[in-house]
């Protein structure tokens, strides 16, 4: 939500909801000795209840104890009332409470005009439901029903008998109308000091956004030194608006970001663009611009835009403050159009990429993709599951020693269920898959144009066992499901092709169950082999969770590869998964790859999130990978994150990654948050690698009056990814 003012931001509030015009007559049963239906100069009927009513019909009213007037959906109560059906004029002292769905406003007296809705009341306290905020003024102003005035008010969202924080106003204005509420002369008071001061404020009432000033920031990083933000939010439209952003840097200058969102009914997108004219540490102009936009051109037709760009090689290591942005070394661009029309599907995209490079740390650029054509089909016919595959690509690259050239990969194939029983399953698959290439410009190989094509067959089959078990008094059921997938491929000779986008699959129980061993259509794996795998499930038969569940794989080859990585001795290695929720708040999952051929463990990994609670989490992981036989170099890293309650309301927060092989810690976080209800303080601090042995830090010091405003550094997207199941406490 967003609002106006200089320079704070404040969340809306609601003081009283249009009325009813359809006369609703109610009388709240109640210890009463007389209630009246009172002739009334408005459309709309008037009921009095009360202990002694005094008065003539349609003349002057007065009704003493426990007094409740009621006109459509709003109520006053008073001790001692006065009423003029013929003006409508309301007089009411003692007690006084207006109460209306959206709010309620008590004082000692009121003075109001039921007819024009303009009165006054004396020192009064407000309440508001949708945000449970309160306040109180030294007059309220009642200029119509839809318009209220309050002079010298204080406004907060923290609940009764918590002053911790304030918002003071010497006038507030409530336009119902507009939905809009206006402050004159405001500061905010935390804890009694004054932190900020306003000499004009507006608000929407109802959500709505809302131009102006959002809340500042204050943080401190390794590379810039301290530094302080304050965006600005316009609200041009409905659907756009636009965010600028000052953020000053001490040691390297004022940098402006920029943002501008709009949406149509069939379109999306974003602007971004950030600028620091001098950048006094790195002496040069930094820029960072992106595109984003996607739009629904009707018929199925999609089109995407998607475009990056920053002026040097270390832009978001230097002006980033958090690992993932931090760390990137590939900007794509790209644009393209597509089309899903049921059983077949088309698309079209061009893509290139910004790489950027760390000399201690270089980054292969890969090729662009100057067009990628894609076009796929897929029907069931017969029973028979037939689909094609084709596609089209223009590699370029600008260094001289890649080749450049085009691939168009046609790949029909066609499969059928030959058993489909719930317990068992057989699925034969035939197909072919056929590459040209046609090589263009850096030719410095002379590489000729080739064609290759290649037959694929494979088999998948299965089993599914169940049985009703129970354990520690506990009903389940378990599983067993052995499963075989073979595939043979013969060998075609491919090493005179080049490689444009391919990539040897990374060993895992997906990628035994793949009919290439390669991610990409340059190289295509020959293949005699077929894989075994058994899996068991422990699954509550109450809830339907999965417990445990434990998977074996490997796979054996009747030929040694000769195109890919060989399985050695015509074996994989051994693949054991484990995984489950022993109860509900431990989830736990384990991988190991061990090789039978060298006797040894090659890789594992184990991770356990422990979470009974929002705010509560406790996350533990360890991973092993073996490299070369030399126990320094195997790479052993432990990680450990959680969320927790220290005492009173005080949580902690923290990551901690270590490489017991390198001995150094790889990320650090640690912070504590402090929760009262209605404001929260947050303190972090973080510490994490960047490429070429280069090291980033920063500190966060945030203080959230809910509600209202943000003071500091927003540690949030920081702790969110460095911690898992992370909650934000004050989240509404």
């Amino acid at each position: 939500m967003h609002f106006r003012f200089f320079p704070v931001v404040l969340l809306g509030l609601v003081l009283f909801p249009p009325q009813s015009s359809a006369a609703q007559p109610l009388l709240a049963a109640a210890s009463a000795v007389a209630a009246v239906p009172v002739a009334s100069a408005t459309d709309r009927a008037v009921y009095i209840e009360a202990e002694q009513i005094q008065g003539k019909k349609d003349e002057r009213m007065e009704a003493h104890g426990n007094v409740e007037l009621q006109q459509g959906d709003q109520k006053v109560y008073a001790d001692h009332m006065f009423y003029e059906p013929d003006s409508g004029d309301l007089s009411a002292q003692g007690s006084v409470r207006v109460v209306q769905p959206g709010g309620t406003v008590s004082g000692p007296d009121l003075e109001m005009n039921l007819e024009s809705n303009i009165g006054e009341m004396n020192k009064p306290a407000f309440t508001f439901k949708e945000n449970n905020a309160r306040g109180s003024a030294e007059m309220m102003h009642r200029r119509g029903e839809l318009n209220y005035e309050f002079d010298k008010a204080v406004y907060t969202t923290c609940p009764a008998g918590n002053d911790d924080w304030f918002l003071n106003m010497n006038y507030l204005e409530i336009d119902k109308v507009s939905q809009t509420g206006t402050g004159h002369n405001a500061w905010v008071e935390f804890k009694g000091v004054p932190l900020l001061y306003t000499p004009w404020i507006d608000f929407p009432l109802d959500g709505r956004r809302r131009s102006g000033f959002l809340g500042p920031s204050y943080g401190n990083t390794g590379s810039g030194g301290p530094e302080f933000t304050l965006p600005y939010y316009w609200n041009i439209a409905p659907n756009y608006d636009a965010t600028v952003e000052v953020r000053r840097i001490s040691e390297r200058g004022t940098l402006v970001n920029d943002e501008f969102r709009y949406m149509g009914a069939s379109y999306q997108g974003q602007v971004n663009y950030n600028t620091l004219p001098d950048d006094h540490k790195a002496g040069m102009r930094r820029t960072h611009a992106t595109v984003r936009h996607g739009q629904n051109l009707g018929g199925g037709l999609q089109a995407t835009l998607n475009l990056n760009r920053v002026s040097d090689d270390k832009y978001f290591i230097d002006l980033s403050n958090t690992v993932a942005a931090a760390t990137q070394t590939q900007l794509a661009n790209e644009g393209g159009l597509s089309y899903g029309g049921g059983w077949w599907s088309t698309s079209i995209t061009a893509q290139t990429y910004q790489t950027l490079q760390n000399p201690l740390a270089p980054v292969a650029v890969p090729y662009f993709r100057l067009p990628q054509i894609n076009l796929n089909a897929q029907k069931t016919v017969s029973g028979a599951q037939l689909s094609v595959t084709n596609e089209y690509t223009s590699f370029r690259h600008d260094n001289p020693g890649y080749v450049n050239g085009q691939r168009l990969v046609v790949y029909p194939s066609a499969s059928y269920a030959l058993l489909t029983d719930p317990g068992y399953y057989l699925t034969p698959k035939l197909g072919i898959h056929n590459t040209r290439y046609v090589m263009g410009y850096n030719n410095s190989g002379n590489i000729p144009d080739a064609s290759r094509s290649v037959p694929i067959f494979s088999l998948d089959g299965g089993m599914v066992f169940e049985r009703d078990t129970k354990l520690a008094g506990m009903n389940y059921i378990q599983t067993l499901e052995p499963r075989m997938f073979y595939v043979k491929v013969p060998y075609v000779n491919q090493d005179a092709l080049p490689i444009y986008d391919t990539s040897p699959a990374g060993f895992s129980f997906a990628q035994m169950f793949m009919e290439n061993r390669f991610y990409g259509n340059d190289r295509v794996s020959d293949a005699n082999t077929v894989t075994a795998a058994l899996s068991s499930s422990l699954i509550d038969d109450f809830n339907g969770v999965e417990r445990l569940r434990v998977a074996l794989a490997e796979r054996f080859s009747f030929q040694v590869p000769r195109v890919g990585a060989a399985d050695a001795e015509g074996r994989s290695d051994v693949l054991l998964e484990l995984s489950g929720r022993p109860v509900d708040a431990l989830t736990m999952t384990g991988f190991l790859q061990y090789s039978p051929v060298l006797d040894r463990t090659l890789s594992y990994n184990a991770s356990s999130a422990y979470k009974p609670e929002a705010g509560k989490v406790l996350n533990l992981g360890y991973r092993y990978t073996y490299v070369d036989g030399d126990a320094e170099h195997d790479v052993r890293q432990g990680d450990f994150s959680t969320q927790w309650h220290l005492f009173g309301r005080w949580h902690m927060v923290s990551r901690w990654t270590f490489s017991f092989n390198e001995r150094r810690v790889l990320e650090q976080l640690a912070g504590v948050e402090y929760n009262k209800d209605c404001w929260m303080l947050r303190i972090v601090a973080q510490k994490f690698p960047l490429p070429g042995q280069r090291v980033s830090t920063g500190i966060f010091v945030q203080l959230e009056l809910n509600d209202l405003v943000a003071f500091g550094a927003n540690p949030l997207d920081a702790l969110q990814t460095s911690v898992p199941g992370y909650t934000k406490l004050n989240a509404r």
